[in-house]
């Protein structure tokens, strides 16, 4: 089995970039799962009606969040879809869902997402234990275990590699726009990469517009952000995943420019 993870999605120009490019990439790599981070989707921040309409509509299988699930409220009419799925360890009693569990080819697999608590700006419970007691929850439940850890951290990242060393098949992380080139299969068999990077606007600040961007790091004054324009980048990662024993065989980064 081929799972396919593209990497945030930022503004409405990084979700036209994926629509030009999924359909043909998903058919020429024999994918047959894929997971899209869209928190970013709606101007840099949140997700609307229309995008998750747009992204369902290209059979996306599992559609992730973030730091920004909240930054656009349409996403309260539609935050209960199984295809969409917030931060796991955000407080408990918030609505929609941290995981799911859906069926591919005569697997199920087990989506969870989780956020990091390092220089993130918002609340959260701890990732490591949510990851646990999802991990117990799901036991028997589920064939795959595939995690999207929505972290800016590289080293919260890499400890959860080893925390959940072969109980987890895979775990990319998001959130840092990116794309690292430590993908690995530890000793245990769990597929790994610190980012997958994103899918949105080339010469940009990952994704916000470079004068906006510099100017906030030289004069430390506030600066409104705003979507860079222009051409755009995809992001993602390819894993390929046996189908005895459910474990990641290789990891294929994916840039298309």
């Amino acid at each position: 089995m081929k799972v396919l993870a593209i990497g945030d999605l930022v503004g409405e120009s990084g979700v036209k970039k994926l629509r030009e490019v999924l359909p043909n990439f998903r058919k020429e790599n024999n994918i047959d799962f894929v997971i899209v981070n869209a928190e970013n989707s709606a101007g840099g921040m949140g997700i609307t009606t229309q995008i998750f309409n747009n992204l369902k509509a290209l059979n996306i299988d599992c559609i992730t969040m973030g730091n920004h699930t909240w930054g656009k409220k349409d996403i309260f009419t539609f935050i209960d879809d199984d295809k969409l799925l917030r931060p796991a360890n955000y407080s408990r009693g918030v609505v929609g869902k941290g995981y799911n569990i859906y069926e591919c080819k005569n697997k199920k697999i087990c989506v969870i997402n989780l956020i990091g608590r390092t220089e993130m700006g918002v609340q959260s419970d701890n990732p490591f234990t949510k990851a646990d007691d999802i991990i117990k929850e799901v036991q028997g439940k589920a064939d795959i275990i595939i995690i999207d850890f929505h972290a800016e951290a590289s080293a919260e990242k890499i400890a959860m590699k080893y925390y959940l060393d072969g109980r987890v098949t895979a775990i990319f992380g998001t959130h840092t726009h990116v794309q690292t080139a430590d993908e690995e299969i530890t000793n245990k068999g769990t597929g790994f990469i610190s980012d997958i990077g994103m899918t949105g606007p080339i010469n940009s600040v990952i994704g916000m517009d470079i004068e906006a961007s510099v100017k906030r790091f030289v004069t430390s004054l506030p600066e409104r952000y705003k979507l860079a324009e222009g051409n755009c980048m995809f992001n993602g990662c390819i894993f390929d995943i046996n189908d005895e024993e459910c474990r990641v065989t290789s990891i294929q980064r994916v840039n298309i420019k």
